[in-house]
């Protein structure tokens, strides 16, 4: 009997994912919860495993292919084996034949062009076809919200049949989901309806009700000379999507100061085989995670949310602090959890754990979701300051640069000294934190790592 292996639900809000590489081959003999495709959703890796015992019988997809959630990837002779049944390859024409009936039972492929459109994919399109065009990619028709053909606020106050995922992705695209026609049972809106929505400059309308940017489409660069083309990767386009939204939904203000952590980097070297005895590395990103878990528990605002629906501020009780890692794939942020029921040490050594397996792409999806508030360290690349963008719906971010040695005057002696002074970077939602407050929280966090026995005192 042959089992359709589907690709299940990854993760909260996750409708797609890129193949990164197929784990069997037709004619293999797998077992059951044996892992069969390796799937790159947003940041992070996962395997697909097998929910029976049997032969592969036929693969529908290959590296580098987007699918969606639902979209049948494979399909198991159940309970035969490698000398029961010799499964044949099914050549080009065989699947072009069997391709519609599959097409009947499974959810569409997405294009890796990333327009928002959906089309149902007998066959994956090769790696070098060309990304339809925006205006091809809204193409199809969306029957008109209820209550007005153009969407007037007329219907503003009507019930928006639509599931909380789908409600969350709409708000991080900036659409307001009042006015997104849904093409589901009794107008249902899916996820499909709220990206299509994305791409169709006429009727996408950001939150407040300001109409989306029309996308522009790129000139013909060849006129000028050679060009290559490559996909973007799984961690690229999650990037794109989430700096997008970023900066199209939260007015963002940086706020500059400078720490002087001469005594912290004594007292860093002076512990620093206490944690290597243990396996870790007692970095500035580590105490700076403690650091940060104090001063979020004395200003809340800045371990907070907003809800716009509600117009309500969701206060977290718990801290849990992204850092970003610099990988090969891209940047990547895992999540450490409970940052202030943590000493620095263990958080010295669950930072290492967690940024090797980001380089390794190991990190599980619950690894990376979850944060409050994020640490940006440049300082082991270079650069004097740099402006981070927060991450919704994170209200505020940390940025951390190089710390250089640089003449402080000390009004005790009436002379200059040389101070190891590390520049920092606050950036916030300024519809939560006022200027005053974002100076006062740098400031105490500039003020804790001056003197360390404050954090001592707190923690």
């Amino acid at each position: 009997m042959a089992t359709e292996v589907k690709l299940p639900e990854v993760g909260e809000g996750i409708e797609t994912g890129t193949v990164v590489g197929v784990l069997v081959n037709v004619g293999d003999t797998v077992a059951k919860d044996q892992g069969l495709i390796e799937l790159e959703t947003d940041k992070a890796v996962v395997e697909v495993p097998s929910p029976v015992a049997g032969v592969v019988k036929q693969i529908n997809v290959k590296a580098n292919d987007e699918a969606a959630i639902g979209s049948v990837l494979l399909l198991i002779d159940e309970g035969a084996t490698a000398a029961d049944k010799a499964p044949a390859t099914p050549t080009p024409a065989d699947t072009k034949e069997a391709a519609p009936a599959e097409e009947a039972n499974a959810a569409p492929v997405r294009d890796g062009s990333g327009a928002g459109g959906s089309v149902p994919a007998p066959s994956p399109a090769p790696a070098q076809a060309a990304a339809p065009t925006p205006a091809a990619a809204g193409a199809t028709p969306k029957p008109a919200p209820a209550g007005g053909a153009n969407g007037d606020h007329a219907d503003h106050d009507r019930l928006v049949p639509a599931a909380p995922s789908v409600r969350r992705l709409a708000r991080e695209l900036g659409v307001d989901i009042k006015h997104v026609g849904g093409s589901g049972v009794l107008g249902r809106i899916s996820a499909a309806d709220v990206r299509s929505a994305t791409s169709d400059a006429p009727r996408a309308i950001q939150a407040g009700g300001r109409p989306a940017a029309a996308v522009v489409p790129l000139p013909d660069f060849s006129k000028y000379g050679e060009t290559t083309r490559s996909p973007m990767s799984g961690v690229r386009k999650a990037t794109l999507r989430a700096m997008t939204n970023a900066w199209a939904t939260v007015p963002m203000v940086t706020h500059f100061d400078k720490a002087d952590i001469t005594e912290l980097e004594r007292l860093r070297k002076r512990y620093q085989p206490q944690a290597e005895a243990v396996g870790a590395k007692l970095t500035p990103t580590a105490i700076l995670l403690k650091v940060v878990a104090i001063a979020l528990k004395r200003f809340p605002d800045f371990n907070a949310s907003i809800d716009t629906e509600t117009l309500e501020v969701v206060h977290k009780q718990y801290v849990n602090v992204g850092v970003a890692v610099d990988t090969d794939a891209g940047l990547l942020v895992p999540v450490v959890k409970g940052v202030d029921t943590k000493n620095m040490i263990e958080l010295a050594k669950e930072l290492g754990d967690l940024a090797e397996k980001a380089r390794d792409r190991k990190l599980s999806l619950d690894e990376m979701q979850g944060g409050n508030f994020s640490i940006s360290n440049l300082g082991g690349i270079g650069g004097t300051g740099f402006t981070p963008i927060v991450n919704p719906p994170d209200v505020a971010i940390l940025g951390v640069s190089r710390a250089a040695v640089e003449p402080v005057w000390n009004k005790d002696t009436s002379g200059f000294e040389p101070r190891t002074v590390m520049p920092l970077a606050l950036t916030y939602d300024h519809r939560l934190i006022d200027g005053a407050a974002a100076a006062r929280f740098l400031r105490w966090i500039c003020s804790a790592l001056e003197d360390p026995f404050v954090v001592a005192l707190e923690s």
